[in-house]
């Protein structure tokens, strides 16, 4: 019998079949045959490279191997990746971090056990890869777009370092006042920032470079509390001149924006996420202190309470700086440039996203969670919050 036969006829009677007992017999069969795992490799590189063409990235497979399955097959699948990744085309500076985010980076395969238990593994992993259904392409030029002025070249500028600096700063400070004065800056610096980019680009489109348009990528919003924490990326998101729409099912939101905008989302989410849970343990632990037993309900009230108050707060001082810029003789200019690039972000959302339906927030009833998690976030420095979009 042939390899590659072998291989066919183990996908044959697993892939297409749930049970457990066609499981076992398929992976008896890989088993009985050592000659086939380089077919069973190269198969799998296949099914990676149609996940790509499905819109899925290097994140997203990680991200729902790990909440659909274990972690033998995140291991599976990282090395997939990294094998398919030499063969596959350029795709720019985001995917490339991707890739070298990709969990046990050092090593060019998992640890093997006995060959039964490796092959039932893979099989599993083959089976959620084959189910992966199509997601909204990310990748620049997609549906016949012109292409985003490339970035692929150019440093991290100085004020995406300091915003960085300032971040850090305000996670591992002690002291609410000074995490707020650090997230209040923070927030200044990117809304600065995007003003800057903005004018950048407007000059651009008036010479031979090709114009920039919004792009998009994907943030994980992982459990639990998820519904808060999207609210959180919502808010974020709102603040600095993007939009989120979140995917429950698959555990991210798909954030559309200009390119410094998102990388000012993916940054202050990230951080902001660290404090709130930071901050909201330390509120458990006084409740308990008082003879308080608090509950999920207490955790997912603070965490909603955060986002509420956040969003408010972000865009307060997003809109004070991009008032301060635009005072004076640039504001002919620049008003009109944030006004065509707000169009074009929505313009693109609704292409991506011609459905979506609004959630609200379950579990926010314990008013302890939510005074302090309001406590927290007016810490934070960082409401308003508009309803969940979902795709």
């Amino acid at each position: 019998m042939s390899t590659p036969r072998t291989v066919d006829r183990a996908f044959e009677t697993a892939l297409y079949d749930t049970a457990d007992d066609a499981l076992d017999t398929a992976a008896s069969l890989l088993a009985a045959d050592p000659a086939a795992d380089a077919e069973l490799g190269r198969r799998g590189e296949e099914f990676v490279a149609t996940a790509w063409r499905r819109g899925w990235q290097p994140a997203d497979l990680v991200r729902i191997v790990r909440r659909e399955l274990d972690d033998v097959h995140v291991r599976l699948v990282a090395a997939l990746i990294r094998t398919q990744a030499p063969h596959d085309r350029a795709r720019g500076p985001r995917w490339a971090a991707q890739l070298d985010d990709l969990p046990d980076a050092g090593t060019t395969a998992p640890p093997r056990t006995d060959r039964f238990s490796h092959a039932t593994a893979v099989l599993e992993l083959y089976r959620l890869l084959l189910r992966l259904p199509a997601l909204e392409p990310l990748e620049a030029g997609a549906a016949g777009e012109a292409p985003r002025r490339g970035r692929e070249n150019r440093p991290e500028s100085r004020a995406l370092a300091r915003i960085r600096a300032l971040l850090a700063k305000a996670e591992a400070t002690g002291y609410p006042e000074e995490a707020e004065a650090l997230s209040a800056k923070a927030q200044e610096l990117m809304a600065r920032h995007s003003v800057d980019e903005a004018l950048l680009a407007a000059q651009a489109q008036g010479s031979a470079t090709s114009p920039d348009v919004p792009g998009a990528c994907r943030i994980g919003v992982e459990p639990p509390y998820e519904q808060a924490k999207a609210v959180l990326l919502d808010a974020v998101a709102d603040a600095n001149h993007c939009r989120a729409v979140w995917n429950e099912p698959f555990g991210f939101s798909t954030v559309v924006g200009f390119e410094a905008d998102l990388e000012a989302v993916e940054l202050l989410y990230t951080s902001l996420l660290v404090q709130a849970e930071a901050a909201m343990t330390k509120a458990e632990a006084g409740q308990r202190a008082g003879g308080r037993k608090r509950t999920k309900t207490f955790r997912q009230s603070f965490l909603a309470a955060y986002a509420h108050r956040a969003g408010t707060r972000l865009r307060a001082a997003a809109e004070a700086a991009t008032e301060a810029a635009t005072t004076g003789a640039a504001d002919a200019t620049l008003l009109p440039v944030l006004a065509s690039r707000e169009v074009a972000v929505t313009d693109r959302v609704e292409r991506m996203f011609p459905q979506t339906t609004t959630t609200r927030l379950r579990g926010t009833a314990d008013a302890a969670g939510w005074t302090e998690g309001t406590r927290a976030a007016d810490a934070a420095r960082v409401g308003h919050h508009r309803p969940l979009k979902r795709g």
